[in-house]
């Protein structure tokens, strides 16, 4: 029950009932056994209350403690990023721990500890008599009984509901003879079932001793800038003087009157003083060694071990992307509340995917060619690399400060990963303008089309109707034009239009394909917006208007390098618990986007463009050499700029991003360092990749086939005497692209196809142009005159209507029936020709017999 105020006569009453507690103190700790809670003045019906259902002792178990997110080296050595902690403690075996503090902490705070049972009866005695004159418990608490408070005070803080958090910390706190006895009874207990040495090591390891400092080891880090193996006599006598009353003898508070820095942190001194009298008296140290420590001067050297990700430096936005991974992955636990706990109080050491040698180079491109801030442009810039095959985030940067202080507002600071998704830390995302053409290209080699085939790329007001089974089909009023004046071609081929990025090309092979084919085809490689929205598949989409996250994009890339298996990111490569044990860690998991023989297509067309198009910036910085892939991207006028690639081992994407508000156009727009927005990223991506190369190497793409590279011939419809709307509607149908070859003399009638340029019955390229031209009414057919002789032809040629001047050429024949008689005719017979216009006729000739052989007789 709890403590209440009481008459004097009924104090004494207590005292002298816990005198007779005190001659049967013996079966208590024997038997551990609740009948002697009879002799201590409660009545007999709490006696079942207290003690119901409750343990025998208390276990020893794992302490909550503070853990680690390290990156690795080239050679693998391990490089700390940042720490997290609720506690800041790490647990240390007996041994790791100096014997100076554990004689301190013995006879500081419990002489008696190896000889009793788990209470000190002689001090317990002495507290109670206090706490029954006064109603209040305190004093008497032996090694053992400090240690199940502990741990129950633990158990407490390791819940996730506040509520039950505050109402068990209120019952292992209460200060009341029940929670007293109760305490008793589990410290007999746990001195039954471990020996001293464990129970001691476990109460230095469980201690607090100020603040968010908790265990011996934490405490020697942070005071002393040691370790709890390594202390002095006087630092451990110092540190276990803090045990007593934290908040008095702590020594991270210089300026306090009565414990700081200027009068030789007294408080604390006077304690630690009582400590190393106690070890004098109980042989613990000489003489000799108790002049030198009490003579010694209190000078803490106080180590700040940081929490949080912004200790990380310049790779604290991947670290912040680690800890959400932690926190939402059910990988770690039921639900976010228990992934965090698990997180901040389980002594882990998780071990990431991060690349140092990348991280730098991503880090000191940014530097160099993107500022911090601009006047008038929230600028951001974005690096994510990716492996290739592996789904390894090897490197993560942007061009901003850390912070998660809301006191922190300047223009260069932000705890916002440019990155990611939202809800892993990141932003909305951003457009990535041209970069997105690849999934309509990677579209339109699944669907059977080909490289080489052409499609209608003029500029259009009006694109007219799009097949889309997920959404809209007709957008009125989208006619984009190409980035450049010259980008004009009214059949451009699909590989022409990926290495010129040409807008009207790209529109034209939407055209002939599904739009939501388009847009699953980008799903498949793991493509979603960054607002964990749907992706949009109207026409606007297939030039990259979706918000994405760039390492979202980067891993698409590496699943277009690893022959069209798209690996999803991880961020940790392994995670060691508390005790050793290796833990298990989200996996990548690899699918197949697009068959391998589309990735080849895919991948020939992005060497072109890196070559040949409109990524040779950045390819030609790169050094070494290795087959590389890539894709520029630019939004409208030129917001964001994008360069994004890949070598058969990393990809990487950066990018120069409008955050948000105003922006400057970057083709318009010099930084500080007198480089051009816009062609930032073709010097950032180089030094990136140039490392990538340089370590990883990189192996040639897969051969594109030669199904994929040439364009599949069809044949060209016969249209002759067919309107012009006949002839456009039946060539659309075949694959081809109609153009108007205006008006021709010919013998069809007026306003029908006279000929088509290539002709009907021809194969052609499917997707090519078919030129058609329309007669005006006024051709003639060219008669059929071969089989006749000269003179029949000239005259049948020369007559009306026909008016044809008549020229000849000759051809050798071999049989006689030939000679002298037309063999061909040019034009053909039944070729419409203008009245007067020149026709060949060709004569057939027998060559002369050769003369007898002669003899000499």
């Amino acid at each position: 029950m709890s403590a209440k105020k009481r008459t004097m006569s009924g104090a004494l009453a207590g005292f002298l009932a816990f005198i007779g507690m005190s001659v049967v103190a013996g079966i208590l700790v024997t038997a551990a056994v609740t009948p002697a809670l009879a002799l201590s003045g409660m009545a007999a019906s709490n006696t079942i209350n207290v003690f119901e259902n409750m343990p025998d002792y208390l276990s020893i178990d794992q302490l909550a403690q503070k853990s680690n997110i390290y990156a690795k080296q080239a050679d693998g050595t391990p490089v700390l990023l940042a720490s997290f902690y609720e506690q800041n403690r790490v647990e240390v075996s007996s041994d790791a721990i100096s014997q100076f503090a554990k004689d301190a902490a013995v006879t500081g705070e419990d002489p008696r500890f190896f000889d009793h049972g788990g209470i000190d009866l002689q001090g317990t005695v002495s507290g109670a008599v206090t706490t029954l004159a006064g109603g209040a418990t305190r004093g008497g608490s032996s090694i053992t009984q400090q240690y199940v408070k502990n741990v129950l005070v633990q158990k407490c803080e390791a819940l996730n509901d506040p509520e039950a958090r505050t109402t068990c910390y209120d019952d292992a706190t209460e200060i009341s003879i029940d929670r007293k006895l109760k305490e008793m009874r589990l410290a007999i207990g746990v001195d039954k079932n471990y020996a001293k040495e464990d129970i001691l090591r476990q109460y230095l390891n469980i201690t607090g001793f100020g603040g968010t400092v908790y265990g011996i080891e934490s405490a020697a880090n942070y005071y002393y800038n040691t370790t709890a193996a390594a202390l002095t006599l006087p630092q451990a006598a110092s540190l276990v003087a803090i045990v007593n009353n934290p908040v008095r003898f702590q020594l991270d508070k210089p300026d306090s009157e009565t414990n700081g820095a200027a009068n030789g942190y007294a408080a604390n001194k006077v304690r630690r003083d009582y400590i190393l009298g106690e070890m004098l008296e109980y042989k613990k140290i000489s003489q000799a060694d108790y002049d030198a420590a009490v003579a010694s001067p209190i000078e803490p050297v106080i180590t700040t071990s940081a929490t949080g990700c912004q200790t990380a430096g310049s790779s604290a936005f991947f670290c912040d992307y680690v800890t959400h991974i932690l926190k939402t992955d059910p990988t770690f636990g039921e639900d976010e509340d228990a992934r965090l706990a698990n997180f901040r109080r389980g002594g882990y050491n998780v071990y990431t995917t991060l690349d140092l040698d990348l991280q730098n180079a991503a880090v000191a491109t940014l530097d160099e060619n993107v500022p911090k801030s601009f006047t008038n442009w929230d600028v951001g810039g974005v690096v994510s690399s990716v492996g290739v095959g592996t789904g390894k985030v090897l490197a993560m940067a942007q061009n901003k400060d850390y912070t998660q202080d809301p006191n922190q507002t300047g223009a260069n600071f932000t705890g916002i990963n440019y990155n990611t998704d939202q809800n892993a830390g990141g932003s909305m995302g951003f457009q990535p303008g041209s970069t997105y053409k690849v999934f309509t290209l990677g579209e339109w080699l699944k669907e059977g089309h080909t490289l080489n085939e052409r499609v209608d790329s003029a500029r259009k007001s009006n694109w007219g109707t799009f097949t889309n089974t997920c959404g809209e089909t007709s957008f009125p009023g989208f006619n984009p034009r190409n980035d450049s004046s010259g980008e004009n071609s009214p059949n451009y081929s699909a590989l022409q239009s990926t290495i010129g990025s040409i807008n009207t090309g790209f529109m034209g092979m939407a055209k002939k394909l599904d739009l939501c084919g388009i847009m699953k085809t980008a799903e498949a490689f793991g493509v979603h917006r960054a607002d964990g929205g749907a992706l949009d598949n109207r026409l606007s989409s297939v030039l990259g208007t979706n918000e994405i996250a760039p390492l979202t994009m980067a891993t698409a890339f590496a699943g277009i390098a690893n022959n069209g298996s798209t690996c999803s990111p991880i961020a940790i490569e392994s995670m060691v618990g508390a005790d050793g044990t290796e833990l298990p860690v989200p996996t990548s998991t690899c699918t197949q986007s697009v068959e391998p023989e589309a990735a080849a297509g895919m991948t020939y067309a992005m060497q072109r463009v890196m070559t040949s198009g409109t990524a040779q910036a950045s390819n030609g910085s790169t050094s070494p050499r290795v087959p590389m892939i890539g894709k520029t991207g630019t939004t409208d006028d030129a917001k964001d700029t994008w360069m994004s690639g890949a070598s058969s081992k990393v990809a990487t994407v950066v990018g120069v991003v409008n955050v948000s508000g105003k922006y400057k156009s970057q083709r318009s727009t010099r930084f500080p360092s007198g480089i051009r927005a816009s062609d930032a990223r073709h010097r950032m991506w180089p030094d990136i990749m140039s490392v990538a190369n340089a370590k990883y190497g990189g192996d040639t793409f897969q051969e594109a086939s030669n199904t994929v590279l040439r364009a599949v011939q069809v044949a060209v419809p016969d249209l002759r005497g067919k309107t012009m709307a006949e002839a456009q509607s039946t060539l659309t149908a075949a694959g081809f692209t109609f153009a108007d070859g205006g008006v021709v003399d010919s013998e069809m009638p007026a306003g029908t196809v006279a000929s088509t340029d290539p002709a009907g019955g021809s194969n052609a390229d499917r997707g090519s142009t078919v030129t058609v031209s329309s007669s005006n009414g006024t051709g003639v057919v060219v008669p059929d005159v071969v089989g006749k002789t000269e003179a029949e032809a000239r005259a049948i040629l020369s007559a009306a209507p026909y008016n044809f001047q008549v020229a000849t050429g000759e051809q050798a024949v071999t049989e006689a029936g030939q000679n002298g008689k037309i063999v061909s005719i040019d034009p053909g017979a039944g070729t419409g020709a203008t009245p007067g216009s020149t026709v060949t006729i060709v004569i057939g000739k027998m060559a002369a017999p050769a003369a007898a052989p002669g003899g000499n007789g």
